[in-house]
């Protein structure tokens, strides 16, 4: 396969094992600026150069993530210097030439119990890909495993919080660490035209414009979508023909019950109307009889594919569920993933508002991130409408999630 030019930082990924002076490297900085491709390269050419018959790890969020980003792109850039052949029931890859053959398992390593996975391993050497998005135990883990004389580690990832623990233990230790650290920016990506770098810059705002961008470590402060608090995406409520709806809904009690009625037309995603009710402002608990008929209310006859809910509400579920009217869909509650997605969705103009959804303008206007916190959070305030939001940005425009309930199956999970 046949390469562009490469940057100067690109070069220095695919030789820094030369020298005895690192046992790790770093590379940080904006998204599309090169760092996976010259980072899982330079990985394995060092593995190859270096041993014969060891094993290797190359670790993601999960594997699905890592065989997408990572290792599918990787065996065309390899195609003709190496043959790999994957096992993917029991997830590794064999990468062979000549008489030189070694072996790369994969690990996800999505939340803290994912440090068992790869617990009693040998290995000489590892790449985390977006290594930010995955657990210290785990990391530590698996750097652990790695006690082959002259093992070396890879760390691949865009900026978070400037509290996160592996800015704190590794980028600002780098010397201590022996890790050679490289920022990254899309200007380090020689393969980019100018019309996809002003694309990218399009797709971000705030905190992530910042991140993914500029490729910074800052905290995340301030409104979640300032633009949208200024009107951005906020759209009047006219007639327009809808090919599609969807209902979203955060469940409360006492807690306000938000939920949002989704028209698409021609191909934007319209929030049409909304239902939203505190029983702490009104003194009066509602119950999921009650908001089940304003679901069909807000629904208004129309064929709704299916009502994204929040995954904790068991029993207005199956409330749901009993009535046999709507299809049910768990949402994905990832709260961080979502909260991009939907800043990047209003920046393309995929989605927007109609203006009667009076409760969302204004939680636009005083939903804020936690100052106080050490990691990224929302402030649990002003959040109902906003969560009901990010449901269905996330389920419908994200990652599909399978419907738990349908009409034409009562009761199947």
């Amino acid at each position: 396969m046949k390469f562009n030019k490469f940057s100067s930082k690109q070069i220095k990924v695919f030789n820094w094992w030369t020298e005895n002076r690192y046992d790790a490297v770093i590379a940080d900085g904006a998204v599309r600026s090169g760092k996976t491709l010259c980072m899982s390269i330079s990985f394995v050419l060092w593995a190859m150069s270096t041993y014969h018959n060891q094993t290797f790890a190359f670790s993601g969020k999960t594997i699905e993530s890592l065989r997408r980003n990572v290792i599918i792109p990787l065996t065309g850039w390899l195609q003709g210097i190496y043959v790999i052949r994957e096992n993917r029931s029991q997830n590794f890859l064999e990468v062979s030439k000549g008489k030189t053959v070694n072996r790369f398992y994969l690990f996800g390593g999505k939340d803290e119990s994912s440090y068992a996975l790869i617990q009693g391993i040998t290995l000489a050497g590892i790449m985390f890909d977006e290594v930010a998005l995955m657990p210290r135990s785990f990391v530590e883990q698996a750097i652990a495993r790695c006690s082959i004389a002259g093992s070396k580690f890879w760390f691949n990832c865009n900026p978070e919080n400037p509290m996160h623990w592996f800015y704190t233990e590794w980028i600002q230790r780098q010397e201590a660490k022996r890790a050679l650290y490289l920022h990254f920016t899309m200007e380090d990506n020689l393969s980019l035209t100018e019309e996809i770098k002003q694309r990218y810059e399009k797709l971000y705002t705030g905190v992530f414009y910042d991140r993914y961008i500029k490729g910074l470590w800052i905290p995340a402060e301030g409104l979640i979508y300032p633009n949208q608090a200024q009107g951005f995406g906020i759209v009047p409520t006219e007639e327009r023909k809808y090919s599609a709806w969807y209902i979203s809904c955060d469940y409360g009690t006492l807690n306000p019950c938000s939920m949002g009625l989704w028209g698409k037309s021609d191909n934007i995603w319209y929030r049409v109307n909304e239902f939203y009710y505190d029983g702490r402002k009104n003194q009066y608990q509602m119950t999921d009889e009650e908001y089940h008929c304003a679901l069909v209310k807000l629904a208004g006859g129309l064929n709704i594919h299916s009502v994204i809910i929040d995954p904790s509400a068991a029993s207005f579920i199956e409330c749901i569920r009993r009535h046999g009217k709507f299809s049910v869909q768990k949402a994905n509650n990832s709260v961080l993933d979502g909260i991009r997605l939907v800043s990047s969705k209003f920046q393309n103009g995929t989605i927007k508002v109609n203006d009667c959804c009076i409760d969302t303008i204004r939680e636009f206007s005083s939903y804020r991130w936690d100052d106080k916190a050490n990691d990224d959070k929302p402030i649990k305030e002003n959040d109902h409408a906003m969560d009901d939001l990010r449901y269905f940005v996330s389920t419908v425009l994200g990652k599909k999630h399978a419907i738990i309930h349908s009409k034409a199956k009562l009761g199947v999970y």
